[in-house]
């Protein structure tokens, strides 16, 4: 058995951080991170998009909209210190049709109300003049918008980390925490044993909180996103990225057109939901991860609710032609040959409550002295120096 301070099970980057902003407020404290897995960033972290969100999207006053403003700020800082790749390319929202411009109105109020930097609206020629190859009635601009590789920001974390004690523990599932006059950690055989515990645990998040003693609602149910490479070109196909307007019932972005910092310009995601949490290839299967959505009530709301979406993201997921041309809708250049046959994905931990409604806010419970990060998908990346201020505040203040 060994005992420490604070313990932080999960080493995506919010998790990382959340140990990164302990150590600063408490340089004597004993702290470990203990993962799953055999290394950082090895699930959302190192599979997202890499974008730098401004905080457009997200209904005022949310933890979203807070934290995704004061996070990107603090992520541009973080690069900037520590020689990290990143680049303020910026981001167009594109309307191509008249019945979206209302849809635009909205997020245009959300972003004014969340303070994003610099954000204003363009019309159908300026599209042009900031993406050439883009075309729309109208758009929005957010020039703060960036781009950065999160998996290197979490390998920076992680050895500053090592480098101020902070221990780490891989290959080291948590099973169960238990809770007495401390918190016990149940990792294989052994026990390890905190005063206050941050769980981090992303698309395994629920279970952690069910079996601490919080409530079974929300559960994570897993959407497989998939990004399509683009071939490169001698004329750059988008200088930043190119985004449609969402669907304001979704959690989810539509097929966009994203420039990463190392140079590829991808296409996607798609959002389909898969029988795994880790489900980075469709035939992956986990029976444990099938059981727990197909018994899920939310599950099957979602399913009758939002059928019509389901049907167009397997159409998008088995013909890339139909995917080039969700996205030529307003980058109108593109076409199947525009694009070669790899691909990038990802799994995003989506929470589902027991209604069927999906969680839009990032999701905190307290349970004695443990708390948990419920639903943590994107901004999570972009707000993780925010967000680890948030749960490290809380776990001080009770």
């Amino acid at each position: 058995m060994t005992k420490y301070d604070v313990a932080v099970v999960g080493a995506g980057i919010v998790g990382l951080a959340v140990a990164r902003e302990i150590r600063h407020r408490r340089p004597g404290a004993s702290i470990v991170v203990i993962e799953r897995e055999n290394d950082v960033a090895m699930h959302q972290t190192g599979h997202n998009s890499g974008v730098i969100h401004g905080g457009i999207y997200y209904e005022p006053g949310s933890l979203k909209a807070r934290l995704c403003v004061e996070g990107a700020a603090l992520m541009y800082e973080y690069a900037q210190a520590n020689g990290i790749a990143h680049e303020r390319c910026g981001k167009l929202i594109v309307a191509v049709r008249h019945e979206q411009l209302s849809r635009l109105d909205e997020l245009e109020r959300r972003g004014i109300a969340n303070g994003v930097v610099g954000l204003r609206r363009v019309g159908g020629e300026e599209i042009r003049d900031i993406e050439p190859n883009a075309a729309g009635v109208a758009g929005l601009h957010a020039p703060n918008t960036g781009i950065i590789d999160y998996g290197e920001v979490s390998r920076t974390i992680h050895r500053e980390l090592r480098n101020e004690h902070v221990d780490f523990l891989f290959d080291a599932q948590v099973r169960e925490i238990e809770q007495g006059a401390d918190c016990r950690l149940r990792v294989g055989d052994a026990t390890v044993t905190a005063d206050r515990t941050i769980v981090c645990a992303g698309l395994w998040s629920d279970r952690l909180a069910r079996r601490s003693g919080a409530p079974e609602s929300p559960r994570i149910v897993p959407f497989r996103g998939v990004y399509l490479r683009m071939k490169p070109s001698a004329q750059p196909i988008v200088h930043g990225m190119v985004y449609p307007v969402p669907d304001p019932g979704l959690p989810f972005l539509g097929v966009h057109v994203t420039k990463h910092v190392h140079g590829d310009v991808m296409l996607g995601p798609t959002a389909m939901l898969v029988p795994s949490r880790d489900g980075y290839l469709f035939r992956t299967m986990r029976p444990r991860d099938v059981w727990d959505t197909v018994t899920w009530p939310g599950t099957w709301n979602v399913a009758r609710r939002y059928w019509r979406t389901g049907l167009t993201e397997i159409r998008l997921a088995t013909s890339k032609k139909a995917y080039v041309r969700a996205a030529a809708q307003y980058v109108p250049s593109l076409t199947r040959s525009s694009i070669d046959d790899s691909f990038h994905s990802g799994v995003r931990a989506q929470a589902v409550d027991r209604n069927g409604t999906l969680v839009d806010d990032f999701a905190i419970s307290e349970v004695g002295g443990v708390s948990h990060l419920r639903n943590a998908p994107s901004p999570a990346a972009t707000s993780a120096f925010a967000l680890a201020r948030e749960l490290v505040d809380r776990i001080e203040h009770t």
